[in-house]
């Protein structure tokens, strides 16, 4: 299959989330010709928008239309396309609706592979839950007697889980370190489009400094800045070597 008919899935429960920690990797497979959708579960609009609750008489909306744009153009920035499911934040509580339209998604799509949270997080629990739809939303569109139709074609994709705020915390154990060198550049661009969230920048620019040192020296490569993810199920090999 050619990079340019392959496709990868990111799902986030907020819009500073993607950029974050996956923004590497959604500007490297962009570059390399894949369509890279990001289904984006809340605009953060609650808890992830610390300065823009900072002007006078900011209202709601006003926060969700700032978090909307700052996420349509970091999202265009890294090269991919976003459609937002407005579930709201702090809490992001699942709907039938937005499982069922995440199945159509994953069929629609058929991803190469798919990007999302942790799978336990004590800071955010809007992280764990978009996991779990993104996760039950790839077992049923797997289900052939779900929205029967015998001429699609879908196979259920290896999942990746990005980087969380405080890993340990998180019970996060990376084993794997995406080289991220030729797009940190646009990774940078895109956390400047992020105002409502300056606090982080620096943070997660240190981030992707220290996985770069673990990915140089567990590959023995020269690498200067990394992602880290773990992968959800195992990697099916013909050798080892």
């Amino acid at each position: 299959m050619s990079a340019s008919s392959k496709t990868a899935l990111v799902v986030t429960a907020h819009p500073g989330d993607f950029v974050w920690r996956a923004g590497g990797a959604i500007a490297l497979h962009a570059k390399r010709g894949y369509r890279v959708k990001i289904a984006c579960l809340s605009y953060g609009e609650r808890g992830e928008s610390q300065f823009a609750w900072k002007a006078a008489g900011v209202k709601l909306e006003d926060v969700k239309a700032q978090r909307r744009d700052e996420a349509e153009r970091a999202a265009a920035i890294l090269g991919a396309e976003i459609e937002f499911f407005d579930a709201g934040d702090y809490p992001l509580r699942g709907t039938e609706a937005i499982l069922d339209r995440l199945i159509d998604i994953y069929r629609e799509l058929n991803p190469s592979f798919v990007l999302t949270h942790s799978l336990a997080d004590p800071y955010n629990v809007d992280h764990p839950e978009a996991t779990r739809l993104a996760q039950e939303a790839r077992i049923i569109a797997q289900a052939m007697g779900h929205k029967p139709d015998p001429t699609r074609a879908y196979s259920a994709p290896p999942v990746f889980l990005f980087e969380p705020h405080q890993p340990e915390q998180c019970d996060f154990k990376p084993n794997t370190i995406l080289n991220i060198d030729e797009v940190w550049d646009t990774k940078y661009k895109a956390f400047q489009i992020l105002a409502a969230q300056k606090h982080l920048w620096e943070y997660y620019h240190r981030v992707a400094l220290n996985r770069g040192v673990q990915g140089g020296r567990n590959s023995g490569k020269a690498m200067t800045y990394g992602e880290a993810y773990q992968r959800l199920f195992p990697q099916i090999l013909e050798e080892l070597a």
